[in-house]
């Protein structure tokens, strides 16, 4: 393994000066939130804390719409998907080759462009890997069967990301994911967990917490809300939460008043809707889409319980950020979440709506009789305290000296 405690003044230099670092992002237009907050926070701390040795620009060309701009097919998912691919296979391509020699290094932050490394020179790319569901089809084609031309296009990103010089994973989990599925040795994997963003505090920001109150369309001061923050994608197990929420409301009863379900990111499926529809809880879901940085933390700060129910995970960044606002955590009983979360979360089984229910029912009601938060407060700002984007960079930059020597798996 990558020894992250060497002293990166040593980091090689090219002819030029400092190592020039071209740090690879997803298109802004496919609003990627995640994504987005990893690239953002890498870049920052690179360039604030790593000037001295590191040159460091960000990439990303602005996507090139062309069914988009057709009139009345163009707001078509298909379409837009379709625009999304030839943008990824073709556009970033002839991009990436006209900048070919201004970097000695490029880091793709987001493992699902990982086509793109058959178009670098070898042994110069590094890319963080998140989880590996955009390689499922491939790995695991009985688990996720797609049509021939899909597994097609997820054979060439895979077979990019195989070719990588270094893989930054962002969980134990995830790495060892890797190495089961012998995509890469181990001593080319490096894990450098995702941080906590500034904005999360359990501090009052008066002008985030009014944004976020005007954001609500409801009264907020009233009943116990739960959160859920994330995309919508099945992995996420939104049905799931609906159930629950669902059988919370109807044991809840006197011991807490008019439960509730905050929903920030993406909006539910037509699929999802239907389902809370059926089980009567579609009135108890309030959805806010994507929010800024400031007012997700107030929501947080807000809430009475994140609830997390995702079936798999690569990381699971809205536990640390709620912990680091006061938050209390109840997730699904996954090692890569017990890995984040550590004891400062209650898990349940993913399957066990009764255990999930009980769970949030005592807390609330816990939490409703003493009139604070019940939790370990401390327990859970230690727990986020250990996800920090400063030491992300630091390990980061060590890991580009490496590949940058001719020794991207750390020997000496």
């Amino acid at each position: 393994m990558i020894d992250t405690q060497a002293d990166v003044r040593s980091m090689p230099q090219t002819a030029l000066g400092k190592p020039r670092i071209g740090l690879i992002c997803d298109f802004v237009e496919e609003n990627w939130p995640s994504m987005d907050l990893v690239a953002s926070m890498v870049l920052e701390h690179l360039v604030r804390e790593h000037a001295g040795t590191l040159e460091v620009t960000r990439i990303c060309p602005p996507l090139q719409p062309r069914f988009g701009r057709l009139p009345g097919i163009g707001r078509v998912p298909a379409f837009h998907n379709a625009d999304r691919l030839l943008n990824r296979f073709v556009d970033y391509r002839r991009y990436l080759k006209l900048r070919l020699e201004e970097f000695d290094l490029f880091h793709l932050v987001d493992h699902s462009y990982s086509q793109l490394i058959h178009d670098l020179p070898g042994g110069r790319a590094v890319v963080t890997c998140h989880d590996l569901d955009t390689f499922r089809c491939v790995l695991e084609p009985d688990r996720q069967p797609r049509p021939r031309w899909f597994r097609a296009m997820t054979d060439r990103i895979l077979s990019g990301f195989r070719q990588a010089a270094h893989v930054i994973a962002v969980s134990a989990a995830t790495r060892d994911d890797i190495l089961r599925l012998g995509l890469h040795p181990p001593e080319r994997v490096t894990v450098i967990s995702n941080g906590v963003h500034p904005s999360c505090s359990p501090l009052a920001d008066p002008v985030a917490d009014a944004e976020f109150r005007r954001l609500l369309p409801i009264d907020s001061s009233e009943g116990g809300w739960l959160l859920n923050v994330g995309s919508s994608m099945p992995r996420k197990r939104l049905d799931l939460l609906l159930r629950v929420l669902a059988a919370v409301r109807k044991e809840a009863g006197k011991k807490v008043a008019n439960v509730r379900l905050l929903r920030v990111g993406e909006k539910l499926t037509a699929e999802q809707r239907q389902l809370a529809r059926q089980l009567g809880v579609e009135s108890a879901v309030v959805e806010l889409g994507s929010l800024s940085r400031q007012a997700l933390a107030a929501a947080y700060r807000w809430a009475r319980l994140l609830v997390h129910t995702a079936e798999a995970e690569g990381f699971g960044l809205p536990l640390i950020e709620a912990m680091a606002c006061g938050c209390q955590v109840i997730a699904s009983d996954l090692p890569v979440l017990r890995e984040v979360g550590g004891a400062a979360a209650t898990y349940r089984a993913v399957g066990d709506i009764e255990g999930w229910r009980d769970a949030i029912v005592e807390a609330l009601a816990v939490a409703d009789a003493l009139e604070e938060r019940h939790f370990d407060r401390e327990k859970a700002f230690a727990n986020a305290a250990r996800f920090s984007w400063s030491e992300n960079a630091a390990r980061t930059a060590r890991v580009y000296e490496q590949v940058l020597s001719g020794n991207p798996n750390g020997r000496g």
